[in-house]
């Protein structure tokens, strides 16, 4: 088969794939396709891994302390916002906990969770900067494979959660990420605003139990949905990918909680350094 019968091929599929997406975001930023994404992921990888490293290599770590200030509490109240929407648009309005499908049609409500959905989306990009502050500050040990793959990985992966099933019951990770992130955004403005506030962040050692429970919520909620016999959600696939994140990342900070709070040991750095400092779990 020639290649210029493998790219017809490709075309044809991604058509017929594409005729289930949810027309309501066609027009919306960055869900006409994938690509502008992917080019947006792969600028930020080359940059956190290659260029930025290199760029720094002979310059003093930037202070960014006021601006880190500022992106965390803003991120405080972005979090807080989209809880509010999350709730307003079915988690508090109807939905029921288990079998949520995903609402199609242009009632205000389900535009509501869908644009929700959407700025979730968008924060995944916005927690980028998580990463080009560390490289900008030269904490370069702080950036490891686990870090970038996990950022990576959820910006990827909602573009397919908004153009397929925006609502339902594959939104309540968001819900709950969401309100964890308000805790964790908190400590890291709290902790940006100098050595006078540390008093204020004896809680630091509660986060990782913070983010147990997200992952067990997030894991046994998902679950039951292979435990349905009728469930008619309409991208089931979205749904595995939630339960892959929900377990891996809980067996990942039970691992860090041993070591960390049980052994007193720290981990092995790649993976202590994730978790640490990873915010979007």
């Amino acid at each position: 088969m020639s290649l210029q019968e493998l790219t017809s091929r490709a075309v044809i599929l991604y058509d017929e794939w594409l005729k289930d997406a949810d027309p309501r975001v066609e027009d919306w930023p960055l869900m006409s396709s994938p690509l502008p994404q992917t080019i947006i992921l792969g600028a930020y990888i080359y940059f956190v891994t290659t260029f930025g490293p290199k760029l720094m290599e002979n310059r003093k770590p930037l202070n960014l302390n006021q601006v880190m200030i500022v992106y965390n509490f803003s991120m405080v109240i972005f979090s807080l916002y989209m809880c509010y929407e999350f709730l307003m648009s079915g988690w508090a309005t109807g939905y029921s906990f288990r079998c949520d499908i995903v609402d199609y049609s242009r009632s205000p409500q389900a535009l509501r969770m869908a644009w929700t959905c959407w700025l979730f989306y968008l924060s995944k990009f916005i927690e980028l900067l998580d990463t080009v502050f560390f490289v900008l500050r030269k904490k370069n040990g702080q950036v490891t494979f686990l870090h970038v793959y996990h950022h990576t990985i959820m910006s990827f992966t909602w573009w397919f959660g908004v153009k397929f099933a925006p609502g339902g019951l594959g939104t309540f990770h968001a819900l709950v990420n969401c309100i964890v992130h308000v805790f964790m955004y908190s400590y890291y403005g709290l902790s940006a605003l100098g050595q006078h506030y540390q008093k204020y962040l004896w809680w630091k050692k509660y986060m990782t139990a913070v983010q147990l429970i997200q992952f067990a919520i997030i894991t046994v909620h998902i679950g039951q949905f292979f435990l349905m016999k009728n469930c008619p959600y309409q991208y089931p696939v979205f749904l595995y990918v939630i339960c892959l994140y929900g377990v891996s990342f809980m067996l990942l900070f039970l691992n860090f909680w041993y070591y960390a709070y049980t052994q007193g040991q720290r981990l092995p750095k790649n993976t202590t350094n994730k978790l640490k400092s990873s915010k979007n779990n």
